[in-house]
């Protein structure tokens, strides 16, 4: 089993780690133009770039940093430049008393640093895994409000933020999150993007256009998008190596983990999740009453109190802090007002949840139908915060007929409701048809993996394939 092999204790060497990072092509990633956007609005703000380890964030802002800018300081926090620049922090600092108060010592410290540093337009400071110090963090304030320059900060672990010694600087920060490849990208990577972005939603291409698509999302949902596992695949074509390069990501995660955990117990907890969340997925379809209590049972037996309910909180709050899993909420009778927080996981990557889905053993059936659901899980969460209620994705539970809708969306540009139903076949879905005739929902869409879509005989309740949910706008 997964569980007992990271209990083992697998060691990332060097060589892991850039060889997982040397394996990053040339990826078209939409990110970039979010940058540029940013850019051009000039607020004055440090960038914060979130993101999964491994997801690309390094290359894709040097990238960035290289193509807008002529003048780029990088300083990443977990190697020798940023030991260094502390040195130069250190020197600019330096007082005794009885000498005149420095001031401006951050512009020193970066002059010390580079000597060609210019405090303008043209130049971006670039500070990767910034959670690696609290002081350097703690100067984000100052780089917002003292600097003409560009700044930007990141790291794959932003969770360690919550600590005590760092000060959050929620009003000097602008924010973005970088995921793992969409299926959109990893068409792209394929020579597929224009068909993806063109394809009719409604069924009127040609279906061998929807045929080659569903093709590539059938890869997509068994390898997912780390950037590393699509090159392994373009250079491969072998499920078995993207496996392989997964089970890497995963170990390099859980060691790295390791260092932010204080209590033994914690990591023991920690190693053991994937797989009960796993398990969590397929057991739970209406929403338990309380989850970590439910993957408690499954992580350790109740008896052996080895555990409590803030260690299980503590060790589950780091996975979605470092964007490998999320949450989905229970919006009861599809009320946007009777809402049920943290109902549900799911993985934030296709990859991962395909992985850890089949070491349970789960039927190809009941996975498949799992990992659609968590495809279409990710595509709503990408409308979060620009034109959907919600600070998760919820589904939706009806009292009536004791059934769920997979997904309930509200709108916030036209205030109307949504109904998302997710099928791998063409079976119906009683609680969403009784949704939908109640008034309860003013469109249903069905999602469906070997449907070319189409518009039944309400132009309220549309068909559209399964691998364009991303495409589906509530407008």
């Amino acid at each position: 089993m997964v569980v007992k092999d990271f209990q083992m204790g697998y060691n990332v060497s060097n060589d892991d780690r850039e060889g997982l990072g040397a394996a990053i092509m040339e990826l078209r990633r939409t990110i970039y133009d979010e940058l540029v956007k940013w850019k051009e609005k000039n607020t004055g703000r440090v960038l914060e770039v979130e993101g999964a380890r491994q997801v690309g964030k390094t290359y894709i802002l040097r990238k960035f940093a290289r193509e807008n800018f002529s003048h780029v300081i990088y300083i990443s926090m977990a190697d020798v430049s940023g030991n260094q620049f502390i040195q130069c922090l250190d020197k600019a600092e330096e007082w005794e008393p009885g000498m005149p108060r420095k001031e401006e010592t951050i512009h020193q410290a970066l002059q010390l640093y580079d000597s060609e540093f210019t405090d303008d337009k043209n130049t971006v400071i670039l500070i990767d895994e910034i959670q690696e110090s609290s002081r350097v963090y703690n100067l984000i304030r100052v780089l917002a409000r003292n600097f003409d320059c560009y700044v930007i900060v990141t790291g794959s672990y932003l969770g360690r933020l919550l600590d005590k010694e760092f000060f959050l600087p929620a009003g000097d920060l602008d924010s973005l999150t970088m995921e793992t490849l969409t299926f959109e990208e990893f068409a792209d990577a394929f020579g597929k993007g224009e068909l993806y972005r063109h394809i009719s939603l409604y069924g009127q291409s040609d279906r061998e256009a929807y045929q080659e698509l569903h093709k590539y999302y059938d890869i997509y949902q068994r390898i997912g998008g780390y950037p590393a596992v699509v090159n392994t695949y373009l250079e491969t074509e072998s499920l078995e190596e993207c496996e392989s390069v997964l089970w890497r990501l995963m170990s390099l995660f859980v060691n790295e983990s390791k260092r932010y955990f204080t209590e033994i117990v914690d990591v023991d907890v920690f190693e053991k999740l994937f797989n009960g969340i796993a398990i969590t997925m397929i057991r739970e379809k209406l929403g338990v009453r309380d989850l970590v209590e439910e993957i408690s049972k499954i992580v350790y037996q109740s008896e052996s109190g080895r555990i409590t309910k803030k260690m299980m909180n503590h060790a589950i709050s780091w996975l979605q802090a470092s964007h490998i899993i999320g949450y989905a909420a229970k919006a009861v009778d599809c009320d946007f007002l009777n809402i049920k927080e943290n109902s549900r996981f799911y993985f934030l990557d296709m990859g991962i949840a395909h992985y850890f889905l089949s070491q349970t053993g789960v039927e190809d059936d009941v996975m498949k139908g799992i990992l659609a659901e968590n495809f279409v899980y990710l595509a709503i969460r990408r409308h979060l915060k620009k034109d959907i209620a919600g600070s998760e994705p919820w589904f939706g539970y009806y009292e009536k007929t004791k059934g769920e809708l997979d997904f309930f969306v509200r709108s916030k540009r036209n205030h109307k409701n949504y109904g998302v139903e997710v099928k791998s076949t063409d079976a119906q879905a009683k609680t969403a048809r009784a949704l939908y005739a109640a008034g309860k929902l003013d469109k249903l869409y069905y999602l469906k993996g070997e449907s070319y879509g189409g518009i039944a005989e309400d132009e309220n309740v549309v068909t559209v394939p399964l691998y364009l949910a991303d495409r589906i706008r509530f407008e």
